[in-house]
């Protein structure tokens, strides 16, 4: 959440609004954007933190609120992902490739949790004060952005290795094995560092006005950015990944699809032949009769199911990610 400050001398009149599109704090605020949201005096004396506690009960109550539904979504996230690293990591059976790729990214939704949530959880009930000097201020952005972005690529690589293991099963052990699963990983978790520490320490980020604003208030913590990163960050954490992710689903749809009609197609085909065969008296109608029914009616409605809910479960990936990024982005 990121709160917007505004301290009129004259009226003592409080301004603040509020942006509701992330728990964690980080968010791609250009410098136009924050220069007319966000007014301080230069003196500390004058500086008037928004989000103040009052005296009345209803306030108190929605704070209290707010801060309850933050605490258990985080260890909703925290305990929900260890959930899927155990789970995997005892069961055998589950420790395929895709899985690994879930555990990672797991891992990487439990870290956005613990690095970015609560120090967020902290500022909300310290009524939007930072408490942890400047230093800590660019590790928090830094972390912020380097699991969101790491939590992104995770989900088009399993985007990329769905799109194998459906339209090429045959190949997919060939072309998905440990050595490219290991490369990929470490490209997923190597890559956002470049969007993150780098220019968030190096102060490529944002603004010399947002630098000098910072220095004179170390107890706040926002993040304000030029843009320049906005375009590249977005367009690495989000834009290229959410463009791979749409043409592979698609693709695995297409081909889903064209699977099914195939077996459908097999599976008249063979009761043309057998009916085809029983007219012509031929013996081995039989025969193939009794294959049929035992191979090809089973496979092909329990292949029809499988690819029927891997379309479906694809739907539901797609659009929660679109309804939980998107907006961040567009804003």
């Amino acid at each position: 959440m990121k709160e917007s400050i505004r301290a009129d001398s004259n009226t003592d009149f409080l301004f603040f609004s509020i942006n509701y599109t992330e728990l964690s704090t980080s968010m791609y605020l250009t410098d136009s954007f924050v220069n007319k949201t966000l007014e301080a005096n230069d003196t500390e004396s004058d500086f008037v933190y928004s989000n103040q506690f009052e005296d009345e009960p209803i306030v108190v109550v929605l704070i209290v609120l707010k801060c309850l539904i933050m605490l258990f979504i985080i260890l909703a996230a925290i305990f929900g992902n260890l959930l899927v690293i155990v789970s995997v990591m005892r069961h055998r059976k589950l420790r395929v490739i895709t899985n690994y790729f879930v555990v990672s990214l797991a891992l990487a939704d439990m870290l956005v949790a613990i690095w970015a949530m609560c120090f967020n959880f902290s500022v909300e009930i310290t009524n939007g004060k930072w408490l942890f000097g400047y230093f800590m201020c660019d590790v928090w952005n830094s972390l912020d952005v380097y699991f969101s972005s790491a939590s992104i690529l995770h989900l088009c690589c399993i985007s990329v290795d769905r799109y194998y293991a459906i339209v090429q099963p045959l190949d997919y052990p060939l072309i998905m094995t440990m050595g490219k699963l290991g490369v990929m990983l470490a490209v997923v978790w190597c890559s956002p560092a470049l969007v993150s520490f780098l220019p968030i320490f190096m102060g490529w980020y944002t603004t010399e006005e947002h630098l000098a604003f910072r220095q004179r208030h170390p107890n706040l913590c926002g993040f304000t950015v030029n843009k320049v990163y906005a375009v590249i960050s977005s367009s690495v954490s989000f834009w290229i990944p959410g463009v791979i992710m749409l043409y592979m689903y698609y693709r695995i749809y297409m081909e889903a699809d064209r699977q099914e009609r195939m077996l459908y197609r097999s599976k008249v085909a063979a009761l043309l032949l057998d009916k085809h065969l029983q007219i012509n008296g031929i013996t081995m109608g039989e025969v193939m009769r009794e294959r049929q029914s035992i191979q090809m009616q089973p496979m092909a409605s329990s292949k029809m199911k499988r690819e029927r809910k891997a379309a479906r479960t694809l739907g539901i990936i797609m659009s929660a990610f679109l309804a939980c990024w998107l907006p961040f982005f567009l804003w």
